[in-house]
Protein backbone atom coordinates (compact mmCIF):
# COMPACT_ATOMS: atom_id res chain seq x y z
CA UNK A 1 0.00 0.00 0.00
CA UNK A 2 1.45 3.44 -0.92
CA UNK A 3 2.50 5.88 1.77
CA UNK A 4 -0.40 8.36 1.86
CA UNK A 5 1.69 11.10 3.48
CA UNK A 6 4.16 11.02 0.60
CA UNK A 7 1.33 11.22 -1.90
CA UNK A 8 0.37 14.60 -0.52
CA UNK A 9 3.51 16.18 -1.88
CA UNK A 10 3.74 14.35 -5.19
CA UNK A 11 2.47 17.24 -7.30
CA UNK A 12 3.37 20.80 -8.26
CA UNK A 13 1.30 23.75 -7.12
CA UNK A 14 1.55 27.50 -7.59
CA UNK A 15 2.39 29.63 -4.56
CA UNK A 16 -0.83 29.31 -2.55
CA UNK A 17 0.11 32.10 -0.15
CA UNK A 18 0.45 34.83 -2.80
CA UNK A 19 -2.41 37.39 -2.71
CA UNK A 20 -4.75 37.50 -5.67
CA UNK A 21 -7.61 35.44 -7.04
CA UNK A 22 -8.56 32.01 -5.73
CA UNK A 23 -11.16 31.27 -8.42
CA UNK A 24 -11.30 32.63 -11.95
CA UNK A 25 -14.28 31.70 -14.17
CA UNK A 26 -14.23 32.76 -17.83
CA UNK A 27 -17.32 32.47 -20.03
CA UNK A 28 -18.50 29.10 -18.72
CA UNK A 29 -21.54 27.56 -20.40
CA UNK A 30 -23.19 24.23 -19.67
CA UNK A 31 -26.28 22.54 -21.17
CA UNK A 32 -28.25 19.41 -20.35
CA UNK A 33 -30.03 18.35 -23.55
CA UNK A 34 -32.32 21.33 -24.32
CA UNK A 35 -31.80 23.05 -20.96
CA UNK A 36 -29.02 25.62 -20.72
CA UNK A 37 -27.97 25.58 -17.08
CA UNK A 38 -25.18 28.18 -17.39
CA UNK A 39 -24.98 30.93 -19.98
CA UNK A 40 -21.51 32.32 -20.55
CA UNK A 41 -20.84 33.23 -16.89
CA UNK A 42 -17.65 34.87 -15.63
CA UNK A 43 -16.58 35.49 -12.05
CA UNK A 44 -13.53 36.06 -9.84
CA UNK A 45 -13.29 35.09 -6.15
CA UNK A 46 -10.44 36.61 -4.17
CA UNK A 47 -8.22 34.65 -1.82
CA UNK A 48 -9.47 34.84 1.76
CA UNK A 49 -12.95 35.90 0.65
CA UNK A 50 -16.29 34.52 1.79
CA UNK A 51 -18.22 34.57 -1.48
CA UNK A 52 -21.89 33.65 -1.92
CA UNK A 53 -23.76 32.30 -4.94
CA UNK A 54 -27.32 33.42 -4.25
CA UNK A 55 -30.29 32.16 -6.21
CA UNK A 56 -33.33 29.86 -6.22
CA UNK A 57 -33.40 26.18 -7.09
CA UNK A 58 -32.62 25.65 -10.77
CA UNK A 59 -30.64 28.88 -11.11
CA UNK A 60 -27.40 27.07 -11.98
CA UNK A 61 -25.56 27.17 -8.65
CA UNK A 62 -24.95 23.44 -8.31
CA UNK A 63 -23.90 23.06 -11.95
CA UNK A 64 -21.27 25.78 -11.56
CA UNK A 65 -19.96 24.29 -8.32
CA UNK A 66 -19.72 20.81 -9.85
CA UNK A 67 -17.70 22.22 -12.73
CA UNK A 68 -15.35 23.93 -10.28
CA UNK A 69 -15.08 20.71 -8.27
CA UNK A 70 -14.00 18.86 -11.44
CA UNK A 71 -17.14 16.70 -11.43
CA UNK A 72 -18.61 18.13 -14.65
CA UNK A 73 -17.06 19.36 -17.87
CA UNK A 74 -18.24 22.72 -19.24
CA UNK A 75 -19.47 22.93 -22.83
CA UNK A 76 -17.38 26.07 -23.30
CA UNK A 77 -15.24 28.46 -21.30
CA UNK A 78 -12.66 27.69 -18.64
CA UNK A 79 -12.01 28.09 -14.93
CA UNK A 80 -9.04 27.91 -12.57
CA UNK A 81 -8.69 27.38 -8.84
CA UNK A 82 -5.48 28.80 -7.39
CA UNK A 83 -4.13 28.83 -10.93
CA UNK A 84 -5.02 25.18 -11.61
CA UNK A 85 -7.25 24.41 -14.58
CA UNK A 86 -10.43 22.58 -13.56
CA UNK A 87 -10.14 20.22 -16.55
CA UNK A 88 -6.41 19.62 -16.95
CA UNK A 89 -5.39 19.77 -13.27
CA UNK A 90 -8.38 18.06 -11.65
CA UNK A 91 -6.26 15.73 -9.51
CA UNK A 92 -4.30 18.57 -7.95
CA UNK A 93 -7.43 20.65 -7.39
CA UNK A 94 -9.02 17.83 -5.41
CA UNK A 95 -6.04 17.89 -3.02
CA UNK A 96 -6.39 21.56 -2.07
CA UNK A 97 -10.18 21.87 -1.98
CA UNK A 98 -12.64 20.93 0.73
CA UNK A 99 -16.04 20.17 -0.84
CA UNK A 100 -19.36 19.79 0.92
CA UNK A 101 -22.11 18.82 -1.58
CA UNK A 102 -25.73 19.77 -1.03
CA UNK A 103 -26.75 16.18 -0.39
CA UNK A 104 -25.29 14.39 2.63
CA UNK A 105 -22.72 12.10 1.03
CA UNK A 106 -20.77 10.54 3.89
CA UNK A 107 -20.86 6.83 4.70
CA UNK A 108 -24.05 6.39 6.66
CA UNK A 109 -23.09 2.96 8.04
CA UNK A 110 -19.81 4.28 9.45
CA UNK A 111 -19.66 6.08 12.75
CA UNK A 112 -18.87 9.77 13.13
CA UNK A 113 -15.29 8.94 14.12
CA UNK A 114 -14.83 6.36 11.36
CA UNK A 115 -15.97 8.84 8.68
CA UNK A 116 -13.55 11.48 9.90
CA UNK A 117 -10.63 9.05 10.10
CA UNK A 118 -11.41 7.72 6.62
CA UNK A 119 -11.30 11.16 4.99
CA UNK A 120 -8.14 12.08 6.86
CA UNK A 121 -6.46 8.90 5.58
CA UNK A 122 -7.56 9.55 1.99
CA UNK A 123 -5.71 12.88 2.09
CA UNK A 124 -2.66 11.42 3.79
CA UNK A 125 -3.13 13.09 7.14
CA UNK A 126 -4.58 12.32 10.57
CA UNK A 127 -7.34 13.77 12.68
CA UNK A 128 -4.77 14.64 15.34
CA UNK A 129 -2.61 16.61 12.90
CA UNK A 130 -5.38 19.03 11.92
CA UNK A 131 -7.67 18.79 14.92
CA UNK A 132 -7.13 22.45 15.80
CA UNK A 133 -8.83 23.45 12.53
CA UNK A 134 -12.00 21.45 13.17
CA UNK A 135 -12.11 21.65 16.97
CA UNK A 136 -14.79 24.37 17.20
CA UNK A 137 -17.02 22.31 14.92
CA UNK A 138 -16.21 18.73 15.85
CA UNK A 139 -16.34 19.10 19.63
CA UNK A 140 -20.12 19.60 19.35
CA UNK A 141 -20.59 16.13 17.85
CA UNK A 142 -17.62 14.38 19.45
CA UNK A 143 -19.80 13.01 22.31
CA UNK A 144 -21.61 11.06 19.58
CA UNK A 145 -18.47 9.86 17.79
CA UNK A 146 -19.58 6.22 17.96
CA UNK A 147 -23.00 6.92 16.46
CA UNK A 148 -23.59 5.95 12.84
CA UNK A 149 -23.67 8.95 10.53
CA UNK A 150 -27.05 7.92 9.15
CA UNK A 151 -28.58 8.26 12.63
CA UNK A 152 -27.49 11.87 13.15
CA UNK A 153 -29.85 14.86 13.09
CA UNK A 154 -29.67 17.33 10.20
CA UNK A 155 -27.56 19.81 12.14
CA UNK A 156 -25.13 17.12 13.32
CA UNK A 157 -24.77 15.71 9.80
CA UNK A 158 -23.95 19.21 8.66
CA UNK A 159 -21.17 19.56 11.25
CA UNK A 160 -19.74 16.14 10.44
CA UNK A 161 -19.71 16.87 6.70
CA UNK A 162 -17.94 20.18 7.32
CA UNK A 163 -15.37 18.49 9.58
CA UNK A 164 -14.63 15.91 6.89
CA UNK A 165 -14.28 18.63 4.26
CA UNK A 166 -11.75 20.47 6.45
CA UNK A 167 -9.69 17.60 7.86
CA UNK A 168 -6.97 17.87 5.20
CA UNK A 169 -6.59 21.64 5.81
CA UNK A 170 -7.76 22.81 2.36
CA UNK A 171 -6.91 26.22 0.93
CA UNK A 172 -10.46 26.69 -0.32
CA UNK A 173 -13.79 25.44 1.02
CA UNK A 174 -16.71 24.98 -1.39
CA UNK A 175 -20.19 24.42 0.05
CA UNK A 176 -23.29 23.71 -2.02
CA UNK A 177 -26.43 24.82 -0.16
CA UNK A 178 -25.08 23.65 3.22
CA UNK A 179 -27.97 25.04 5.28
CA UNK A 180 -30.88 23.70 3.23
CA UNK A 181 -33.19 21.58 5.34
CA UNK A 182 -31.72 22.46 8.74
CA UNK A 183 -33.35 24.49 11.49
CA UNK A 184 -32.81 28.21 12.03
CA UNK A 185 -30.50 27.71 15.03
CA UNK A 186 -28.26 25.31 13.08
CA UNK A 187 -28.17 27.76 10.18
CA UNK A 188 -26.91 30.54 12.45
CA UNK A 189 -24.33 28.26 14.09
CA UNK A 190 -23.10 27.16 10.68
CA UNK A 191 -22.55 30.70 9.45
CA UNK A 192 -20.75 31.58 12.69
CA UNK A 193 -18.41 28.67 11.93
CA UNK A 194 -17.80 29.93 8.39
CA UNK A 195 -16.82 33.36 9.68
CA UNK A 196 -14.28 31.75 12.04
CA UNK A 197 -12.85 29.65 9.19
CA UNK A 198 -12.50 32.74 7.00
CA UNK A 199 -10.56 34.41 9.83
CA UNK A 200 -8.06 31.53 9.55
CA UNK A 201 -7.35 32.45 5.93
CA UNK A 202 -9.54 29.88 4.18
CA UNK A 203 -11.26 31.03 0.99
CA UNK A 204 -14.94 30.06 1.08
CA UNK A 205 -17.41 29.73 -1.79
CA UNK A 206 -20.94 28.95 -0.60
CA UNK A 207 -24.22 28.68 -2.48
CA UNK A 208 -27.61 29.23 -0.90
CA UNK A 209 -31.23 29.87 -1.89
CA UNK A 210 -31.74 31.84 1.35
CA UNK A 211 -31.56 35.55 0.54
CA UNK A 212 -31.10 36.52 4.20
CA UNK A 213 -27.74 34.70 4.22
CA UNK A 214 -26.40 36.97 1.48
CA UNK A 215 -25.51 39.77 3.92
CA UNK A 216 -23.17 37.38 5.76
CA UNK A 217 -20.87 37.20 2.71
CA UNK A 218 -18.11 39.60 1.68
CA UNK A 219 -19.38 39.59 -1.90
CA UNK A 220 -22.19 37.80 -3.69
CA UNK A 221 -23.34 36.87 -7.17
CA UNK A 222 -27.09 36.91 -7.75
CA UNK A 223 -27.77 34.09 -10.21
CA UNK A 224 -30.99 33.39 -12.09
CA UNK A 225 -31.69 31.18 -15.12
CA UNK A 226 -28.00 30.40 -15.54
CA UNK A 227 -26.84 34.02 -15.60
CA UNK A 228 -25.28 36.42 -13.08
CA UNK A 229 -27.58 39.40 -12.65
CA UNK A 230 -25.23 41.33 -10.36
CA UNK A 231 -21.91 40.70 -8.60
CA UNK A 232 -20.92 43.03 -5.76
CA UNK A 233 -20.98 43.41 -2.00
CA UNK A 234 -24.44 42.97 -0.47
CA UNK A 235 -24.28 46.57 0.77
CA UNK A 236 -23.55 47.96 -2.70
CA UNK A 237 -26.31 45.92 -4.30
CA UNK A 238 -28.83 47.19 -1.75
CA UNK A 239 -27.58 50.78 -2.10
CA UNK A 240 -28.10 50.58 -5.88
CA UNK A 241 -31.81 49.70 -5.54
CA UNK A 242 -33.41 52.40 -7.72
CA UNK A 243 -36.96 52.46 -6.36
CA UNK A 244 -38.68 53.83 -3.28
CA UNK A 245 -39.93 50.75 -1.47
CA UNK A 246 -43.07 50.56 0.65
CA UNK A 247 -44.45 47.90 2.96
CA UNK A 248 -48.10 47.34 3.77
CA UNK A 249 -49.91 44.84 6.00
CA UNK A 250 -53.52 43.79 6.38
CA UNK A 251 -55.59 40.84 7.53
CA UNK A 252 -56.81 40.51 3.93
CA UNK A 253 -53.42 39.92 2.33
CA UNK A 254 -54.50 37.97 -0.74
CA UNK A 255 -57.22 40.45 -1.69
CA UNK A 256 -54.94 43.43 -1.11
CA UNK A 257 -52.16 41.86 -3.21
CA UNK A 258 -54.54 41.35 -6.13
CA UNK A 259 -55.88 44.91 -5.80
CA UNK A 260 -52.36 46.35 -5.84
CA UNK A 261 -51.26 44.30 -8.85
CA UNK A 262 -54.33 45.40 -10.80
CA UNK A 263 -53.82 49.08 -9.99
CA UNK A 264 -52.22 51.07 -12.85
CA UNK A 265 -50.18 53.17 -10.40
CA UNK A 266 -48.36 50.13 -9.00
CA UNK A 267 -45.12 48.99 -10.60
CA UNK A 268 -44.59 45.85 -8.49
CA UNK A 269 -46.21 44.10 -5.53
CA UNK A 270 -44.84 40.96 -3.87
CA UNK A 271 -45.61 39.04 -0.70
CA UNK A 272 -42.75 39.15 1.82
CA UNK A 273 -43.67 37.17 4.92
CA UNK A 274 -46.48 38.98 6.70
CA UNK A 275 -46.32 42.08 4.50
CA UNK A 276 -46.49 43.16 0.87
CA UNK A 277 -43.59 45.12 -0.67
CA UNK A 278 -44.75 47.70 -3.19
CA UNK A 279 -43.14 50.09 -5.69
CA UNK A 280 -44.97 52.73 -7.69
CA UNK A 281 -44.57 53.95 -11.26
CA UNK A 282 -44.18 57.56 -10.10
CA UNK A 283 -42.69 59.25 -7.06
CA UNK A 284 -46.07 60.44 -5.76
CA UNK A 285 -47.75 57.10 -6.48
CA UNK A 286 -48.46 56.39 -2.81
CA UNK A 287 -50.24 59.70 -2.34
CA UNK A 288 -52.29 59.18 -5.47
CA UNK A 289 -53.31 55.64 -4.62
CA UNK A 290 -54.42 56.74 -1.17
CA UNK A 291 -56.58 59.49 -2.66
CA UNK A 292 -58.18 57.46 -5.46
CA UNK A 293 -61.55 56.69 -3.92
CA UNK A 294 -62.95 55.27 -7.13
CA UNK A 295 -60.05 52.91 -7.85
CA UNK A 296 -58.64 51.85 -4.54
CA UNK A 297 -60.28 52.34 -1.16
CA UNK A 298 -57.36 51.80 1.21
CA UNK A 299 -59.58 52.29 4.24
CA UNK A 300 -61.43 49.04 3.50
CA UNK A 301 -58.22 47.12 4.26
CA UNK A 302 -57.41 49.02 7.48
CA UNK A 303 -53.74 49.43 6.51
CA UNK A 304 -51.06 52.03 5.88
CA UNK A 305 -48.00 52.19 3.67
CA UNK A 306 -44.63 52.39 5.42
CA UNK A 307 -41.38 53.33 3.66
CA UNK A 308 -38.70 50.65 4.18
CA UNK A 309 -35.13 49.82 3.20
CA UNK A 310 -34.82 47.12 0.52
CA UNK A 311 -33.33 43.71 1.22
CA UNK A 312 -31.27 41.46 -1.05
CA UNK A 313 -34.50 39.63 -1.85
CA UNK A 314 -36.09 42.88 -3.04
CA UNK A 315 -33.04 43.51 -5.24
CA UNK A 316 -33.22 39.97 -6.61
CA UNK A 317 -36.92 40.32 -7.45
CA UNK A 318 -36.29 43.60 -9.27
CA UNK A 319 -33.30 42.28 -11.23
CA UNK A 320 -35.05 39.03 -12.19
CA UNK A 321 -37.86 41.03 -13.80
CA UNK A 322 -35.43 43.20 -15.72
Amino acid sequence: MPDMKKLRYNFNLPDLEEPGEAIVINNISKSYADVQALKNVSLNVNKGELFGLIGPDGAGKTTLIRILMTLLLPNSGNATIYGLDVVKDFKNIRRIVGYMPGRFSLYQDLSVEENLNFFATVFGTTVEENYDLIHDIYYQIEPFKNRRAGKLSGGMKQKLALSCALIHKPKILVLDEPTTGVDAVSRKEFWDMLVKLKAQGITILVSTPYMDEATLCDRIALIFNGEFMQVDTPQNIIAAYPETLWSVQTNQMHRLLNELRDNPLVKSAYSFGESIHVTFKMEDGKQKIESEDNRFQLSTFNCQFKKIQPTIEDCFMLLSKG
